[in-house]
């Protein structure tokens, strides 16, 4: 039979082999040299703190005892709560995800447990420990699948809110999952919810889930807004709880969302008339600071986006216009001039319009689109990167048809190296499609440069995903 190894038994080895007494290695470690003993003599329990001190003491590297420590004082013992969670923070602060995965396993099917290790989830993911967070909820949302509780809609909320990145593929998945558990969150958080899954749909270009996801947040924030101006005279309760944005917001970005739907399909009447919608909020109450720049913002964009429905249906008298827009009201923010110049490229491939005296005069805010954002917020994290393969492939489209081939291709391989990291396959196969179609055009180093990038995303899918039995 095999022995598991102690730390008592690795401490004493190490006391004989410099031949120190408790006393002097208490003096380095900071500890009394009774608490040693017991620790020696294995009649005393060891915090984490005394192992990360006997740990230093030793010389060794942070964390090095808490395999062992696992092994030692929560698989073969009664799990201590306080012991426990001492050491996932530091499993945590040490990204010791095997650790924090078997201590989990331990304790688990125990379900008076969940709500301590719910809480703790809680504080890592504040403290952006989502790795380790995300641990904890997957394993509070798998014992708690039954329950039908609050606690579980929470996990597998943050479980989406983690792990939607740049694969779309997977955000799919992560959206789809979550999607069934939005109803038994609290009332004010399902507006949060149905708004960060209408963006991963947006990036998705799932229309119909947009527009879904967006009606169903305008009913229900329609219905808190009422309930909040109802009761104007009652005292609202202490801990009442509050929306991350204005609630009114709520039913203007439905609005919103609904008009950039019927873009998305073509129908830029039907946009318009969102769009008119979500500029006029004179039936909000609210007229303190916060309201009037959230209107002020939505009437902004609002003014943006009816050039934009214009433009793209055809009204391109309105590119001058909509081109001093961009630059007047754009000035701070780079990803709205992104989205912006991208509805130009848009109308300037579709109706023919050159637009290099746009281009030149917005020249150094392109270059500077070659950074993918880094943001918390769903949109900012989904939506903008699609923007920028898109807005690549347009720029390519352009100077392509436009015979400036140098530039074209630079735009494109761009385009493709976005596409494939967010695994959109539409954007890859257009972009493959245009390089096909000017090839001839390519110089000899822009060619083997595509087919080194082809070789590449072949081998990289051949890896993750196998491939079929070669045939007898």
């Amino acid at each position: 039979m095999k022995h598991t190894p102690t730390i008592r038994a690795e401490l004493d080895s190490y006391l004989k082999q410099k031949s120190l007494s408790l006393t002097q290695f208490g003096h380095i470690a900071g500890i009394n040299r009774g608490i040693v003993s017991g620790i020696v003599t294995g009649n005393s329990p060891i915090s984490v703190n005394q192992l990360d001190r006997i740990t230093e003491a030793m010389g060794l590297p942070e964390g090095y005892f808490y395999d062992l420590y696992v092994e030692n004082y929560i698989i073969e013992r009664s799990p201590n709560m306080r012991r426990i969670e001492r050491l996932l923070y530091r499993c945590a602060e040490l990204d010791k995800l095997d650790a924090i995965s078997r201590i989990i396993g331990q304790i688990m099917d125990n379900l008076l447990y969940s709500p301590k290790l719910f809480d703790i989830a809680e504080a890592l993911l504040a403290q952006g420990r989502h790795a380790a967070a995300l641990l904890l909820y997957e394993n509070v949302a798998e014992v708690e699948k039954y329950q039908h509780s609050e606690r579980l809609a929470v996990c597998q909320y943050r479980i989406f809110t983690i792990q939607v990145g740049d694969d779309q593929r997977q955000n799919l998945r992560v959206a789809t999952v979550f999607e069934a558990f939005v109803e038994r969150l609290d009332e004010i958080d399902q507006l949060e919810a149905l708004k960060d899954l209408a963006n991963v749909y947006r990036s998705l270009r799932k229309w119909d889930k947009v527009d879904e996801m967006a009606r169903k947040m305008r009913g229900k924030a329609e219905v808190q807004y009422s309930m909040k101006h109802q009761q104007e005279k009652r005292k609202p309760r202490e801990h009442e709880k509050k929306t991350r944005g204005p609630l009114f917001g709520y039913i203007a970005y439905a609005d919103l969302l609904c008009a950039s739907v019927c873009e998305a399909q073509g129908d830029y009447q039907q946009a318009l008339q969102y769009t008119y919608a979500y500029a006029d909020l004179d039936w909000v109450k609210e007229t303190d600071e916060d309201t009037k720049h959230w209107v002020d913002l939505f009437k902004g964009w609002a003014e943006g986006n009816t050039y934009v429905n214009k433009l793209l249906s055809g009204h391109t008298s309105v590119l001058p216009e909509y081109v001093e827009y961009i630059a007047v009201t754009s000035i701070a923010n780079n990803n709205e001039k992104l989205s912006k110049l991208l509805n130009v490229m848009i109308a300037a491939n579709r109706y023919g319009i050159g637009v290099d005296d746009v281009l030149l005069r917005f020249e150094t805010d392109i270059n500077s689109f070659s950074q993918l954002p880094t943001s918390t917020d769903i949109y900012t994290e989904q939506v903008i990167p699609d923007y920028f393969a898109w807005f690549g492939y347009e720029m390519a489209h352009y100077y392509l048809y436009r015979g400036v081939y140098s530039e074209g291709f630079k735009y494109l391989m761009n385009a493709i190296v976005k596409a494939n990291i967010l695994n959109n396959e539409t954007y890859f196969i257009n972009c493959m499609g245009l390089f096909l179609h000017f090839q001839d055009y390519a110089v000899p180093e822009t060619k083997a440069g595509f087919l080194n990038l082809i070789e590449k995303v072949w081998l990289s899918n051949v890896e993750k995903n196998g491939t079929a039995n070669r045939c007898e």
